[in-house]
């Protein structure tokens, strides 16, 4: 039971999980398309000095992207890996912190404070805790990030359309995962992350409506501790 709550928490996808998920208004879509792109570097850990200029370039301008943003709210679609479909608004805060406030009649709340992720079933009154710094997304909560020296790298995809590049997370709660970041090809604007867990799972964040002007409330960051059953690993 903890394994399959624990592979849906890898994401903050757990949605997904029908243990944690008390969800309706859910629809069978498939995960939104990777686009055609031809890889530049794939399937494995690519060492820095075997990258081609170009991909070179690919990563600095993810990176400097991913650094200009400070803060964002915006709307998601999450897909988890049943297919199911669920839909909320996201507030970010760097460095590490992350609200994912999804919409009614969802009793799910998963929000980082920037130490520990708590995923909170108002309906259950319980709440798992686990450490920001064994999820793959902690690569999005850094104030600063150098994919060149910061993460492993295993793969860089690029056409007109989709820029996409592939982290490996080696140190992810139950087993090695991998986050794929998905950008436009014109602007790098981000528009989707894919986290797959140990078992090959994927779960699917979308995002629009995304505002990087907007400081959310510090208070949607905080983790209750108190008065509800501990429902994570002890």
């Amino acid at each position: 039971m903890f394994a399959s709550r624990l592979s849906a928490a890898l994401l903050f996808g757990l949605a997904a999980s029908p243990v944690l998920a008390q969800q309706t208004n859910m629809t069978d879509v498939p995960p939104p398309p990777a686009g055609l792109a031809q890889p530049a570097a794939a399937n494995r850990g690519v060492p820095v000095a075997k990258l081609t200029p170009a991909q070179r370039a690919t990563l600095g301008r993810i990176s400097d992207y991913v650094n200009s943003i400070q803060t964002m709210v915006a709307n998601f679609t999450q897909v988890g890996p049943d297919g199911r479909r669920t839909t909320g608004t996201l507030f970010l805060d760097k460095p590490g912190k992350i609200r994912f406030q999804y919409a009614a009649p969802s009793q799910l709340e998963i929000i980082s404070d920037g130490d520990s992720v708590a995923v909170r079933n108002r309906k259950l009154n319980t709440q798992d805790l686990y450490p920001l710094s064994q999820t793959p997304l902690r690569f999005l909560l850094q104030r600063r990030i150098d994919l060149l020296q910061d993460a492993n790298v295993i793969g860089v995809f690029q056409d007109p359309e989709i820029v996409s590049v592939i982290l490996e997370e080696k140190r992810a709660i139950g087993g090695r995962s991998q986050l794929q970041l998905m950008f436009g090809g014109a602007d790098y604007t981000l528009q989707s992350w894919t986290v797959t867990d140990a078992k090959g799972g994927e779960t699917t964040v979308a995002l629009d409506g995304i505002d990087t002007s907007r400081k959310p409330d510090p208070r949607v960051f905080r983790i209750n501790r108190q008065g509800v059953v501990r429902g994570g690993p002890r």
